[in-house]
């Protein structure tokens, strides 16, 4: 049987397709349809006009239900293992549950507001998804180490960590250099003077958005011993 297609495996691996799927049809469909320039645009660029902007907005919000379904699955996976031996304490693991889908309301909100449309709510929303995104992946890479080598090989937490720190360094310049920015357009000119701004800011989200996208993927083996299990009760006196 296919690794994703077992236990609850299938989550993280519908989270990292569909998010990728999202973001490379996006580009794609705007740079065809000539709305952005095809070197280094922002993510958000790639959703701003329609027909791309329907495409991305569908797509960005179905990818912030995964992401909530995936950091609570693993919320609960690691509650569990804590609860079988005890490595950290429970409120580590709480506190990372919280910011992750503090992140994935970030999500939601980039995606349904436009950065032309509403900059300001945009930003608030693009700020929230990357910061708590990257608090999230740095907590979690340390609850890798915590319960390591029980439940984590050692090689799995550096692959984390390695993910985690090269995010967390894209995330301050790219915020840096987006606050420089005077005014927010899709078409840069390089002898425009915010363009280097724009080019640093630009590479730095890429990096940070597929770095989340990786380390995601590192969950799938997690997942893959994980049951869903509903349960439903009736009560007779209602």
């Amino acid at each position: 049987m296919l690794c994703f297609l077992r236990g609850m495996a299938f989550v993280p691996f519908l989270l990292v397709t569909w998010s990728s799927a999202a973001f490379i049809i996006s580009y794609v469909v705007a740079v065809l349809s000539g709305h952005v320039n095809p070197f280094l645009p922002y993510i958000s660029d790639t959703g701003t006009t329609p027909p791309e902007s329907g495409i991305f907005g569908f797509m960005i919000n179905f990818s912030a239900f995964l992401g909530a379904a995936t950091m609570y699955t693993r919320y609960k996976i690691v509650e569990k293992q804590n609860q079988t031996s005890y490595f950290s304490t429970p409120v580590f693991n709480l506190v990372s549950l919280v910011l992750g889908l503090v992140g994935c309301i970030g999500m939601g909100i980039v995606a349904n507001f436009q950065e032309l449309a509403v900059p300001v709510v945009h930003d608030g929303g693009a700020l929230l998804a990357f910061v708590c995104g990257v608090v999230y992946t740095l907590l979690q890479s340390v609850i890798s180490y915590k319960s390591c080598p029980q439940w984590n090989s050692l090689s799995t937490c550096h692959v984390r960590m390695a993910i985690s720190a090269v995010s967390c360094a894209a995330v301050v310049p790219m915020i840096a250099c987006a606050s420089l920015i005077s005014i927010t357009k899709l078409e840069w000119n390089p002898k425009e003077k915010d363009y280097i701004y724009h080019v640093v800011s630009a590479i730095c989200e890429w990096t940070v958005a597929f770095g989340f996208i990786f380390y995601f993927l590192t969950f799938i083996h997690d997942f893959q011993s994980v049951t869903l299990r509903i349960s439903t009760e009736i009560n007779d006196d209602v």
